[in-house]
């Protein structure tokens, strides 16, 4: 997907990331939410560089998404982010609030879905977040699915992410993923990761352990013409993941207020993850922080790969 001329009046490509994409450089696609509703500040701002420097660190550019102002933004100078962190009225924005958002002439995050969304038609073929959205607990009666399910069915990203958080129905967030036909690659290990814990206790579809296989693989996929995505589901380090049976309490406490309180729909990840922050005495976001920088890390590895087997072709 390219940048149409009908879109092209509303998103800025950052002068840095339109270079690297022009000279068929390595880039990678990171998400605002994390900035917006994911952490508290400063600690937003002060991560969202840490990563951005990581990617550099890995030979890619960063480039971060957001809505500023009625423009979409593909890349963010520091001013922007930290604006971004310090705002707090900024609405969070799926692929499908797009467009209200832009009506508005307001400021979003962008979720995983309308990350994937944005960098895909900007031409950015890997995106590095923490975790991607999934099936809820109890969603055969709720019917909540995140879209970030659906955009990875219909769009080719190549998404890394530490799983999906056990906040969700993992189980069922797979077998969705299957649906969809989106392959799900695990980096170094077998299992498929529970975003603060290693393993979710159930198996990815396929393991690599080199980065350059990794990234023949995803080559090909989009190669195949298959119209998804790609999840590529990469374990936090153990020096950082959590204690399972520790976390999985305190977020089934948490899940269980969330019920008594009626929250529901996009308001839910918000409020669990700022409650397993307060239940675990802060343990829950230097673990996140850890596992994004983690992901920032292989997206950029990923991209550097896929670009360097581009210019060989």
């Amino acid at each position: 997907m390219t940048i149409g001329p009908a879109i092209r009046r509303l998103i800025d490509v950052e002068p840095e990331v339109a270079d690297a994409l022009a000279g068929s450089r390595p880039v990678v696609a990171l998400e605002s939410t994390i900035i917006t509703h994911g952490m508290p500040f400063p600690q937003n701002v002060e991560t969202a560089r840490a990563v951005e420097a990581v990617v550099r660190e890995n030979g890619a550019v960063p480039a971060t998404v957001a809505i500023l102002g009625g423009r979409i933004r593909v890349g963010l100078s520091n001013r922007e982010l930290e604006r971004l962190g310090e705002t707090m009225d900024v609405v969070k924005a799926s692929g499908r609030d797009l467009a209200a958002a832009l009506a508005r002439s307001g400021s979003a995050g962008t979720t995983v879905s309308a990350t994937m969304l944005v960098a895909a038609m900007a031409g950015i073929r890997v995106f590095a977040t923490g975790g991607v959205g999934g099936v809820h607990r109890g969603a055969e009666e709720t019917f909540d699915v995140s879209a970030d399910l659906t955009e990875l069915g219909r769009t080719e990203v190549a998404v890394v992410c530490a799983g999906v958080k056990s906040i969700l129905d993992i189980s069922k967030t797979l077998e969705v993923l299957e649906t969809q036909r989106v392959p799900v690659y695990a980096f170094g290990s077998d299992d498929f990761p529970a975003f603060y814990t290693r393993s979710s206790g159930l198996k990815a579809d396929h393991r690599f352990d080199a980065v350059d296989d990794l990234a023949r693989a995803v080559g090909l996929h989009f190669a195949l013409g298959t119209g998804t995505g790609v999840l590529v589901a990469n374990p936090i380090p153990p020096a950082d993941a959590l204690d399972p049976a520790f976390i999985d309490g305190i977020i089934a406490d948490a899940v269980a207020e969330a019920r008594k309180k009626g929250i529901a729909r996009k308001e839910v990840t918000p409020f669990l993850l700022q409650r397993l922050y307060e239940l675990t005495g802060g343990t829950s976001l230097k673990a996140n922080i850890a596992l994004v920088k983690n992901n920032a890390a292989l997206g950029a590895r990923l991209a550097a790969a896929l670009a360097l087997a581009g210019s060989q072709t």
